[in-house]
């Protein structure tokens, strides 16, 4: 069996994209937050970058081919921008701890 052909990882693919996508179209208002709701939009975002990483953590684990092809399409992807996919959650990470500083700072 394929990867990605395990309901697992579908459901799992599913509901990062969906949980991904709400999270961004609700960051368009994020100017618009009260100081607890900025605390509680970069906490999803935390939540949503770790089950991102252990999601891909997976693929890079698997002995699937298109799992390994996958991984490989995205740092391609990413080079092109000229970044790794370590420093890609890394900038984002960072971004976070930033976001975090400033509303600490409104307080």
């Amino acid at each position: 069996m394929s990867f990605f052909d395990s309901e697992i990882v579908q459901q799992e693919a599913r509901q990062l994209f969906e949980d991904y996508q709400s999270l961004v179209q609700l960051g368009s208002s994020y100017g618009k937050f009260d100081r607890e709701g900025k605390k509680i939009y970069i906490e999803q975002m935390e939540s949503m970058m770790e089950r991102y990483r252990i999601f891909m953590k997976r693929f890079e684990l698997s002995d699937d081919f298109t799992a390994k092809m996958t991984v490989e399409q995205l740092k391609t992807q990413l080079s092109q921008f000229g970044v790794t996919p370590q420093q890609m959650f890394d900038q984002m990470h960072q971004t976070l701890e930033r976001m975090k500083a400033e509303v600490e700072r409104q307080s």
